[in-house]
């Protein structure tokens, strides 16, 4: 256990590319419900916007404590918080608390990061064993972990730790309140019942399913429950790595890196209660939680590779499986079954475009953000389905053509480094609304597959980072296609669109590359004009591909394939080509060698070989040099001589040397004088150990004659001369010029003899004239000056240094001899050479999170002296960060400050509302909620102008900003002159474009003035609040079903009876009977649609459908306590003729022989009424006390105690078939009663606020709804909530066909039907008071928030 706050550093986070996932991170990814995409990628935490497919940060997990210096290990397990935006600022201080992830790795932490301020906040592993103890927990991998709630303000977190631990961990204190140890069983991955967020099942590999109640956050609290799910899988795999030891209990690793390639997953579903599907390998299970058993099970077909997750459609009764082979395949429900039978499979790795071998997909993950916005287009909107992915004109022409439209987002990750956007899309003609029954799976002769690559999408709106996608030899950018495959089944046709891909570091890092032009460099096309430096790193990988970085945009640039094999090395040549190197060992035991030189140029991404030689060579290539204009190149071979080359277009060796090099480097560009000239005041040390020299050792710039020397020499020369320094085996230093085709000794001014190391050979050097600074394996550093001979040396004390590099100097810098060294334990340090000790006034390594330092060099963008010095740093971890280090004026010489490197660049703006500063999201959320006008988004459009949703409009920031705000006609609540206010605040956002992106822009205008639960909707599912964004599409439906039933307007059904009526009528069993039947006679209704909203079911209608529809399910289930569920379920739904007839079937030697019979009995008939009445209810309360079965509830019913019944059903626990007993059977109050004690038990005990709320509306407890909202602390929905009450409550009185209601509407509709929404009740003055105070500290804080762009 651990509770530590650990700071990173802001530019390690915003600055940094990470390396490519693989298998060690399991499949590790999630996307939150505002739309970001979090995914484990080696050591470190990515983070994705996946509406624009940019990168937003990386969370790099810190090295262990007990090895700070070593590689963090992999991270396994990633999870978002579901905590929405909170809005209690008040009695709190703004938080981020809807802004953490938990991070589980493969040494079995768990880290709780708040994203916004890049920290982690708790640190939650299990203490190391005693001395006594006999097993190790500490170092358990993590499996899988997922937020459960536990209290209605508080979270905890469920992990699976090694193969067969579970564990709950309170996440404010970091303690392990609660373990379950279930081996032999090897557990696979939790999920979180989505009707109940206290609830969440654990499956094992075999089967073994543990479901799990948490009611507090002790360990008291927690319920298990052990079940089995029936398979036929073949387990053989298992067993062999059991048997080969691989699986045993001192296995510290999760069952991902012991079972790579068996996976086993479960998905609740989200439309029926206590339904699952279980994927295995080979079969795909639906499991009832209720009845304890399978409903289905489906056999995968031979060429379908194994099931790699199940994901369900939160719109459809679809399913999305992800394949090991990179395949989807959707399968569809049967009609009135809980079958499911698959329809296509689509590839999820384009045939075009795509390396050999294909990449690994690691994880598939849905994005629910963009249906919930579907949901608010459909109901709002006049529109079809709307997306902000899909093109508009292609998409309103399909659907003048089709009704059946439906879209899902998927994400997919593979292990090349690249986030794929898929668009999943189905749609029917009009006229075909049948439901294809058991298609089973379709032969590639039976499917229509079109291939159809296009330039339609706008690349500016689908690929943000146009060249980030920019692959291989043939240079041809893929940023602008999209991948379509069509395929027709039955009456449906599904499409799968790429609409949008990420590119970012696609294999391990192994070379880096920073340009550094001088003044002489030219452009590569030839011409005379100098190449300046440019912001570009270039990557060498070890698959072969070279990846070019935009510093500027921390992205992928471009990506060029170039070899086979590991690049070796990797040099600039200018600003606009790259030379890059690489061999291949043909034999071993001769040792012949194939080396390969290619030279890329990086405009037209060409790819030119050069020195190709016919058979192999004796040694292989050791380095590249390049000089600083690239026009000159060394080759350094090992035990071989040294080739120097002109970098023409067709490169040429001008000559080979035949000494023994060690090291050899360029001259970097010229120092810049500063602007004024004189003799420099700097001072330098002499080192302890360089006795010889009569004279003090000078400065690298002590003397402003050595400056002047240096460039009167360099002005001596022709521009073409480059020269470089080297040290040879003997420990011997020299200069050499190359000046044309001639190579020439520099003739340098020596050192005094004794500065050549006789204890240390030299393995690293930096030459900027005049100084060179050399390294070596003993940690001394020595530098001289090539004019004066002076020179000086000091030890680091540490290992052996590998790499020095100058940083970069402009005029006026008061150093010009800082220096960054690279160890040979991959850490490295920053002296400044012109300091009085350089030892002590050295920046160590920065406290980055774990990674060990593979290759660095300095940055060359700094243009005046007071900007900071930025290191480019290649990690072990194949990662890429820039490290900003800060000048300061102090005797320490280096600083370390949370600035900013440079102002980020981004392709197009970065629309993600939730990552505002709290009090700046809080505003934007009242604005959208109180109408602003969609003018007000039109600063950053990129629309075309053809489009049929542009949205008109100028837009103007001057003069009084309320007039922006849309006309209302509901009371005034609150201060009218906040939303000016908020406005301001919001108005440099709105300047840079980074409120909404254009579709979500549309989809706010298409809905804007469709009604204020329309606009709170779309706030809500804009901010990824789901629930609460379901509750706001309910309420128009929930309130005027309270209002008709408190106006006894009841529709007229036969199948409803308003008493209790006397069995003994002849038509009363037959109306039951017809009423529970009919469902199946109905016509088929489009139950495809706005399934998301049956989670929060109220209408009598709908409770009844949907229990009707789960009855066909289980009438092939077999067993005693099946039968018994069966019944209840008949009952419940008023089939009392096929409850009597399953229950007269009952064998007579069964336990439950004469308990069917009695209740077959009263259900069959009725004799004396009075006394029929008083003995069932005796009987019923024997029963009910005596045993768990719900036999007194069917007796109750028999007798039409529904009331009752009712209340007797809520007691057990059986709150769903309570209220579809109710709504069969109970109208007005009764109904009402049912339904509020219903809500009762969802706010208190599943702490469901926004489920419990539309069951109080519906209820017409609409006093209970603003006290819950009231006790929740959230004053704005509250507000928000009167106003749409009073909103719906005027359009139907201005619906009623009676004038005379329309004119009472304002005054009797609002005191009688809503009295407690009367704007004179004491509750309703409340709420607008606790709303003015509300938005008066929201501006507070507003006013007293900085800005933040990204």
């Amino acid at each position: 256990m651990s509770v530590a706050v650990t700071r990173l550093p802001q530019d390690t986070c915003g600055y940094m590319l990470p390396g490519p996932p693989s298998r060690n991170n399991g499949g590790s990814a999630d996307c939150s419900t505002s739309g970001l995409l979090a995914y484990g990628a080696g050591s470190s935490v990515a983070i994705v916007d996946s509406r624009t497919m940019q990168l937003v940060s990386v969370l790099p997990m810190p090295a262990p404590s007990t090895s700070p210096i070593a590689l963090a290990p992999f991270v396994t397990s990633v999870r978002w918080t579901p905590q929405p935006l909170r809005r209690d600022l008040l009695t709190q201080e703004p938080s981020n608390s809807h802004l953490l992830i938990a991070v589980g790795d493969r040494q079995g932490r768990i880290a709780i990061w708040d994203f916004r301020l890049r920290q982690v906040l708790v640190w939650m592993e299990f203490d190391p064993p005693s001395s006594f103890s006999s097993s190790d927990k500490s170092k358990l991998g993590i499996q899988d972990i997922y937020w459960i709630r536990a209290k209605a303000d508080s979270w905890i977190l469920a992990s699976i730790s090694g193969l067969s631990l579970l564990s709950l961990w309170n996440t404010s204190t970091g303690r392990c309140i609660w373990k379950y140890d279930a081996s032999p069983e090897f557990f696979s991955c939790i999920q979180r019942d989505p009707f109940d967020f206290r609830h969440f099942c654990a499956l094992g590999l075999k089967g073994f399913l543990l479901s799990v109640m948490v009611h507090g956050d002790e360990e008291g609290d927690i319920v298990i429950k052990e079940l089995k799910v029936p398979t036929a899988t073949d387990f053989s795999e298992l067993h062999k790595v059991e048997k080969d030891g691989g699986a045993n209990s001192t296995t510290t690793s999760p069952a991902l890196a012991v079972f790579p390639l068996f996976r086993v997953r479960f998905s609740f579903s989200p439309h029926w209660r206590h339904i699952l599907f279980v994927s295995f390998p080979k079969e795909l299970i639906v499991f009832d939680l209720q009845y304890e058993t399978s409903l289905s099970s489906a056999a995968l077909p031979r060429k379908c590779g194994k099931f790699l997750d199940v994901l369900p459609d939160p719109d459809n009764d679809w399913l999305y499986c992800a394949h090991f082979d990179g395949k989807l395949s959707t399968w569809r429900r049967k009609e009135g079954e809980q079958a499911y039978t698959m329809c296509v499979v689509e590839e999820l790795m384009p045939s075009i475009g795509t390396s050999v071998p294909s990449p690994i997909v690691l994880a598939v993950i849905r994005c629910q953000s963009v249906s919930t916005l579907q949901n608010v287009v459909d109901l709002y909107s006049n529109s079809p389905h709307t997306s902000p992915f899909w093109d508009y004109d292609t998409h309103l022409d399909r659907c003048s053509k089709s009704i059946l439209n439906f879209m899902a987002h998927l994400l997919s990750i593979t292990d090349d480094g690249k986030i794929w956007n898929w668009l999943l899309t189905a749609e029917g003609a009009r006229d075909a609304q049948k439901p294809i029954m058991n298609p089973g799976l379709i032969d590639a002769g039976e499917v229509r597959v079109e291939e159809i690559h296009t330039n339609r999408l706008d690349t500016s709106i689908h690929e943000p980072v146009s060249d980030a996608n920019k692959e291989s030899e043939s240079a041809q950018s893929s940023s602008g296609h999209t991948c379509n495959s069509t395929h027709t089944v039955g009456d449906l046709s599904f499409k799968i669109d790429l609409v949008g891909q990420l590119h970012l570091l696609s294999s391990t890092v192994t070379t880096l590359a920073v340009p550094s032009p001088s003044l002489t460099a030219t452009l590569a096309r030839g011409g005379n004009n100098p190449a300046v430096a440019v912001p570009l790193i270039a990557l060498g990988t070890q698959s072969g591909t070279i990846e070019v970085i935009d510093v500027s945009a921390n992205a992928v640039a471009a990506s060029f394939s170039v070899h086979n094999s590991t690049i070796r090395g990797l040099r600039w040549l200018g600003n606009s080509r790259l030379v890059s190197f690489s061999f291949v060992q043909v034999n071993e035991k001769a040792g012949g060698y194939t080396n390969r030189l290619v030279v890329t140029c990086v405009r037209s991404g060409l790819n030119r070989a050069f020195r190709v030689l016919q058979k192999t060579e004796r040694a292989p290539i050791r380095a590249l040099k390049a000089s600083s204009s690239g026009r000159y190149l060394v080759i350094l071979l090992r035990d071989a001589p040294v080739e120097v080359w002109a970098m023409t277009k067709s490169p040429i060796m001008l000559r080979s040397l035949a000494l023994p090099f060690t090291v050899l480097e360029w001259t970097l560009p010229t120092v810049p004088h500063p602007v004024h000239n004189g003799p420099s005041k700097q001072s330098s040390i002499s080192s302890k150990e360089h006795s010889d020299v009569a004279s003090p050792a000078a400065s690298p710039t002590q003397a402003s004659s050595s400056d002047s020397k240096a460039t009167n020499l360099e002005a001596s020369t022709d521009d073409a001369a480059e020269s470089f320094s080297f040290a040879l085996v003997n420990g011997a230093l020299g200069v050499f010029e190359v000046h044309g085709r001639r190579i020439r000794d520099f003739r340098p001014k020596w050192p005094s003899t004794s500065f050549v190391s006789s204890d240390g050979l030299v393995t690293a050097m930096a030459y900027r004239l005049p100084h060179v600074v050399m390294g070596d394996r003993s940690g001394n550093i020595r530098w001289w000056d090539v004019t004066s001979g002076l020179s000086s040396s000091f030890n680091t004390h540490r290992e052996g240094i590998r790499r020095i590099k100058f940083s970069p100097v402009v005029a006026g810098d008061r150093s010009r001899g800082r220096i960054a060294v690279l160890f040979y334990d991959n850490t490295f340090s920053i002296f400044d050479l012109d300091s009085q000790d350089p030892l002590a006034n050295s920046l160590l390594q920065p406290q980055f999170p774990g990674t060990l330092v593979l290759e660095l060099d300095w940055l060359s963008l700094r243009t005046d002296k007071n900007e900071p010095l930025v290191l480019c740093i290649a990690g072990a971890d194949s990662s890429f960060r820039l490290i900003e280090v800060n000048i300061s004026d102090k005797r320490s010489g280096f600083g370390s400050q949370p600035r900013a490197i440079k102002e980020r660049f981004r392709p197009m703006p970065l629309c993600s509302p939730i990552l505002l500063p709290t009090p700046h999201a809080l505003a934007l959320r009242m604005v959208l909620q109180l109408g602003v006008k969609p003018s007000w988004f039109n600063t950053f459009s990129m629309t075309k102008d053809k489009d049929p949703y542009q949205i008109h409009g100028a837009v103007s920031s001057k003069g009084d900003l309320r007039g922006y705000m849309i006309d209302s006609h509901l009371p005034n609540i609150g201060d009218s002159v906040v939303p000016e206010m908020l406005l301001k605040v919001l108005e440099p956002y709105r300047k840079d474009g980074c409120i909404l992106d254009d579709e979500t822009a549309k989809i706010y205008a298409s809905v804007v003035n469709k009604g204020s639960a329309a606009r709170f909707a779309f706030a809500a599912a804009v901010f990824g609040e789901y629930s609460e964004a379901l509750f706001w599409l309910h309420l128009p439906r929930a309130l005027p079903h309270f209002m008709n039933k408190s106006a006894k307007r009841f529709p007229q059904k036969a199948s409803v009876s308003t008493s209790a009526p006397e069995l003994g009528e002849p038509s009363t069993l037959s109306r039951i009977t017809s009423r529970g039947r009919s469902v199946l006679g109905k016509e088929n209704r489009d139950t495809t649609k706005y399934l998301q909203l049956k989670s929060m079911a109220f209408d009598q209608e709908e409770l009844w459908e949907s229990a009707n529809e789960r009855i066909p399910w289980h009438e092939k289930l077999e067993g005693e306590e099946a039968i018994q569920n069966h019944v209840h379920e008949l009952v419940s739904v008023g089939n009392l003729e096929a409850a009597v007839s399953l229950l007269l079937s009952t064998p007579p030697e069964s336990s439950y022989f004469y308990v069917n019979a009695l209740r077959a009995v009263a259900l069959s008939s009725a004799v004396s009424r009075s006394l029929h009445e008083l003995a069932v209810k005796v009987v019923a309360a024997n029963m009910v006390r005596t045993d768990k079965s719900l036999s007194g509830t069917h007796l109750l019913c028999a007798v039409g105690r529904y009331q009752e019944a009712c209340s007797q059903l809520q007691d057990a626990g059986f709150w769903t078939d309570a209220a579809t007993l109710a709504a069969t059977h109970l109208q007005g109050s009764d109904y009402a009663r049912v339904l509020q004690r219903w809500a009762d038990h969802v706010l208190h005990a599943e702490h469901n606020i926004w489920r419990a709320l539309i069951l109080y509306v519906a209820a017409g407890a609409l006093q209970e709804a603003l006290a819950v909202l009231r006790d929740a602390q959230q004053p704005d929905t509250a507000a928000m909530f009167l106003l749409a009450c009073h909103e719906i409550n005027r359009e139907i009185a201005s619906k009623s066909e009676n004038p005379d209601d329309l004119l009472r509407s304002s005054v009797e509709n609002q005191k009688s039907v809503l009295p407690y929404l009367d704007p004179e009740h004491e509750d309703v003055i409340a709420v607008g008071e606790y709303f003015g105070q509300y938005q008066r500290k929201l501006v507070h804080l507003c006013m007293d928030s900085q800005p933040a762009f990204d």
